[in-house]
């Protein structure tokens, strides 16, 4: 249809909906109501009815519209989580995805669906406006109505009658008002009796009430003063309600919590001479993982080493349709902010029966790994066991110790157990080197918090041979048992990692063409095709944004009890293991590992079998939640702490070109911000998305992904986690392929059809 109108409709008339969308697919080039008129042959009156069609799409998000032209969004994962917002004109359920990126226009409607069956009993929705639900999305193949319709999953629960905002003084009454801090909120009247101790800008917790008489607004009583709106405690608040993350554990869960019992020797293996070390971070709370390394004396295998990692029960502990379970299901994961962490499971559980204690007797799921002297698996076994730490170390206290400095603790374990871990991590470190897995290097910032709660500085910890070897030792033991779980035909949740779709591979290749690198054509690229880039950027000015570059062409790891493999760390079969303290996925592969071994209580029933993949979808959909939830609120954070800097010059790097302007990233802070293409200068920019630019049409002056600019902060809206700047960089005189490429476009020959959708972050 590409370049040419269809010929079933009548010309000179508009055509149906399916058709228009057709045509703005196959002709983004072509895609301005004043090209779709003329491909149609539309005149007068039906210029008219075209453009109020072309209104009607904008509005159910099945297009999004720019300065001049329409383009398709992209599409909804089959999972997603709705906010409903609305009816149509029938009274149906509308909702919209609760994660949208700004970028990529209005965020697409969604019709709430009954079943057939359930029409027919009369039964109402299950959701009401401004509920937030997890639903399964469908295309909308109907001509009329939003993008998609969607079957409710469940209704993710909120604190019931409580709202989150900001409280203002009102002057002269003696009471004040409760400030939104959603977008789609209210303001309310907070009388002074029920103010509380609520002060001018803290962030409260509200019930709403009945209507005020005055203003004709509702009325709100404080229920909890959370504190001032520039602290990190009440920021990362912000993000737990806006997101809807559950972070109080009901009683019933509590009550369950407490009521656990130590385990019992009961279907065990004892284990506990085995001097299994479990390092972590130095201020971890849990420590749901330990290892154990030393020599293979086995004829068969000379050169060779054992590794052993030990996992915390937890199995044992969280039964099927137990309160405990339901609840660790509804969160799907622990979330960590830089002053708290909302876990899955309560400390009666997480930080205490599960937690592999220096020194205490504690139950754990075992795995015990043969590797030859070139890190190849040649075997592995799984036990049920009870262990007992032979000591707690941080990473940076184990690396300190294999570098000549040992302390007082780690002195003593530095040549039975140290050096045997760092002896295998080396033989380990051979396979991965062979396997070639994704090789990124994208820092990971962290924040500091002062006594009050606000960032004290933002700095990049340094990446040691102590993570690495977890990291590794780790991945052994999640592939051992997803390779365990298929042997026995057991059912499981695998995480998978799908290669880069084509459309991805064509932005990034055109892209890294701008600054003279390559990456080859071809649908069966693997790991090291990517590999190659990084290695040829590294330290190079690109380094930084070739790194981010690649990270967007990835797609995004989820949970799937069908298996395509993991891309990213080029294995054939993963699954997540080692974490069930903060993993509702790790649980399930722990309770699949007891029931198909036969280890004893706690194994997966053939209900949860039946639906593994409705739960997979689930936790995926969490995961994303709780990745958004971290990341809105360390950009909440640094604008707070940004804005008291307003009219500072900083240094920073275009980190993404759109239409609308640049966003800038301040790798000193790992802060990003936004500066309007109106800002930019007197001359009209033209927006190149195959090359990622904004080039001025009379000057040839532009700027590219990746450039270098200096920049001053001149807004920071620390609610939005929103910063502007202004650039002070003057352009840079665009490459010939790009300049030709913008006059191409205005002679009205078309350039080449890329999408440019940031993907979100994945995790392993």
């Amino acid at each position: 249809m590409a370049n040419k109108a269809p010929t079933e409709i009548i010309h000179g008339a508009v055509p149906p909906r399916d058709i228009l969308l057709q045509f703005i697919t196959d002709n983004p080039d072509r895609a301005s109501k004043r090209e779709i008129a003329k491909a149609f042959g539309l005149k007068g009156e039906a210029r008219v009815e075209l453009k109020a069609a072309l209104k009607a799409l904008e509005g159910d998000g099945l297009v999004n519209k720019t300065r001049k032209s329409l383009s398709r969004p992209g599409a909804l994962p089959p999972v997603t989580v709705l906010d409903i917002t609305t009816r149509d004109k029938d009274g149906e359920l509308i909702g919209r995805p609760a994660e949208w990126p700004d970028e990529a226009g209005v965020a697409p409607a969604v019709a709430i669906r009954q079943s057939s069956a359930d029409r027919a009993k009369g039964k109402a929705p299950v959701g009401g406006l401004g509920d937030r639900v997890l639903a399964k999305i469908f295309p909308n193949k109907d001509r009329d109505g939003p993008a998609y319709t969607a079957r409710i999953i469940k209704v993710l629960d909120k604190r019931q009658g409580a709202l989150l905002g900001v409280y203002r003084e009102m002057p002269g009454t003696g009471g004040g008002r409760l400030m939104p801090i959603e977008r789609r909120g209210e303001e309310m009247v907070i009388e002074a009796s029920d103010i509380g101790d609520a002060k001018d800008g803290d962030l409260i917790e509200v019930e709403v009430g009945r209507m005020s008489n005055r203003l004709g607004l509702a009325r709100a009583k404080v229920l909890n003063v959370v504190g001032s709106v520039a602290s990190e405690k009440a920021i990362s608040m912000i993000a737990i309600h806006a997101h809807g993350i559950p972070y109080i554990f009901p009683q019933s869960v509590l009550d369950e919590a407490e009521a656990a019992k130590p385990a019992t020797m009961k279907n065990r293996e004892d284990w506990r001479h085995l001097p299994l070390v479990t390092i972590d971070p130095h201020d971890a709370k849990d420590h749901d993982d330990a290892v154990y390394a030393e020599p293979d004396t086995s004829p068969d295998n000379p050169g060779g080493v054992i590794v052993t990692v030990a996992i915390a029960d937890v199995s044992y502990y969280i039964r099927s349709k137990s309160a405990l379970d339901r609840e660790a299901l509804k969160r799907g994961n622990s979330v960590y902010f830089p002053d708290r962490v909302v876990p899955m499971l309560p400390e009666r559980i997480s930080n205490d029966l599960c937690s592999l204690r220096e020194g205490v007797d504690r139950p754990a799921l075992a795995v015990r790994m043969v590797f030859s002297k070139e890190g190849r698996k040649a075997s592995h076994t799984f036990h049920r066991i009870m262990m007992k730490s032979a000591a707690k170390l941080s990473y940076q206290q184990a690396q300190a110790a294999i570098d000549g400095k040992p302390d007082e603790k780690s002195g003593p374990l530095l040549e039975p157990i140290l050096k045997p871990l760092w002896a295998a991590y080396a033989i380990l470190k051979v396979g991965r080197d062979r396997r070639q897995p994704l090789e990124l290097d994208m820092p990971e910032r962290k924040i500091i918090l002062k006594e009050d709660g606000t960032v004290d500085r933002v700095f990049v910890p340094e990446r040691l041979d102590a993570h690495k070897l977890i990291e590794e030792m780790m991945i052994q033991a999640n592939v051992a048992a997803a390779e365990t779980l298929e042997k026995k035909r057991q059912p499981l949740v695998y995480r998978i990692h799908d290669a880069p779709s084509l459309s991805k591979q064509e932005v990034l290749r055109e892209f890294l063409t701008t600054i003279g690198f390559s990456l080859v054509k071809g649908g069966n690229l693997r790991s090291n095709s990517f590999n190659g880039i990084l290695a040829k950027a590294e330290g190079t000015q690109h380094q930084t944004i070739v790194n981010e570059m690649v990270l967007r062409s990835q797609s995004q790891a989820v949970y799937s009890p069908d298996n395509i493999g993991h891309f990213g760390l080029n294995l054939m079969k993963y699954a997540h293991f080692t974490s069930p303290i903060r993993r509702y996925a790790d649980l399930i592969v722990h309770r699949g590992l007891v029931g198909s071994l036969g280890l004893g209580e706690g194994g997966i029933t053939p209900e949860e079998e039946a639906t593994l993949a409705d739960v997979a979808a689930e936790i995926s959909t969490f995961e994303r939640r709780a990745m958004a939830a971290e990341r809105d609120t360390i950009n909440r954070l640094i604008a707070h702490h940004l804005a008291t800097r307003i009219g500072d010059e900083f240094d920073g790097q275009v980190s993404g070109v759109t239409k609308s302007g640049l966003f800038i990233s301040l790798p000193q802070f790992g802060a990003d911000g936004f500066i309007p293409v109106s800002t930019l200068g007197r001359d009209y920019f033209i927006y190149d998305e195959a090359h990622q630019a904004l080039t001025g049409e009379k000057t040839g002056l532009g700027y590219q992904l990746g450039d270098g600019v200096r920049v001053k902060l001149v807004e920071a809206v620390p609610l939005a986690g929103a910063l502007r700047f202004d650039i002070l960089s003057e352009g840079k005189k665009m490459p010939t392929g790009i300049r030709s490429f913008h006059k191409a476009t205005r002679r009205g020959k078309p350039g080449p059809k890329k999408p440019g959708t940031r993907p979100p972050r994945g995790r392993r």
